[in-house]
């Protein structure tokens, strides 16, 4: 019978892959933020809080862009959608009974990466401290790697600085492009937000509405049109 403390253990070896794979990114995006002249509280906050690196990269950039509270506000929002369905499934997962305050503290942990190893793991259930074991390892990297990009910073030349802008647009390409190979409505969805957002650009320049409306905007109506097309069995279309 394992104990809390073995199971926890091995939480954290089976998060140690996700976790030294968070470092290269957090460091990114303290030097992201750090490049973009972010106050180093706010990223410092950004990852304890919020803990979302696709979140934190382009809430880092709406910021830059001059984007209002609410824009930011719901284009995180939307970009976080997905860790509903994530946290439910993984609820049913459970093992035994769970209280809520443990629901919430290990709801907040749970990543795409987390969420992964959680559910392949080929055990009748998961143990609570299993999963906070995971998520621990993966949260305390992803700060570590923020504070690493913070510091080296400032050791950095302004061309090296004003380079990591790219790293969002990378990330979410390394994010996607394994999706693309697999799946034809991830292609045309893609293309889509790319198109309509596009077009988004062009009207705020007439309709001088901001880009984080666009953006926003643009997600939505590619998720809907992509959501009215390839429903589910029907991804031939």
């Amino acid at each position: 019978m394992l104990t809390r403390k073995m199971r926890f253990i091995e939480g954290v070896k089976a998060g140690l892959p996700v976790a030294l794979g968070y470092i290269p990114i957090a460091v990114a995006f303290g030097l992201l933020a750090k490049s973009l002249d972010i106050p180093a509280y706010i990223s410092v906050l950004m990852s304890l809080v919020i803990y979302a690196g696709a979140s934190q990269f382009i809430g880092v950039n709406l910021l830059v862009l001059g984007a209002s509270f609410g824009e930011i506000v719901i284009t995180t929002f939307l970009l976080n959608l997905r860790h509903f369905l994530m946290t439910a499934t993984l609820s049913q997962r459970l093992d035994g009974e769970v209280s809520k305050k443990w629901r919430a503290i290990l709801s907040f942990g749970v990543t795409d990466e987390t969420f992964t190893i959680s559910v392949l793991q080929n055990t009748g259930g998961l143990s609570k401290y299993f999963i906070l074991g995971i998520n621990t390892i993966a949260f305390i990297s992803w700060n570590v790697g923020t504070w690493l990009g913070l510091f080296f910073a400032a050791s950095l030349p302004e061309v090296v600085k004003a380079s990591m802008g790219i790293a969002l647009y990378a990330m979410f390409i390394g994010l996607l492009v394994p999706h693309i190979k697999k799946s034809k409505p991830v292609v045309v969805v893609s293309l889509l937000a790319v198109v309509i957002n596009c077009l988004m650009y062009w009207a705020s320049m007439i309709w001088g509405f901001s880009n984080g409306w666009g953006i926003i905007i643009a997600t939505i109506a590619s998720a809907a049109i992509g959501a009215s097309f390839y429903s589910e069995g029907n991804e031939q279309v």
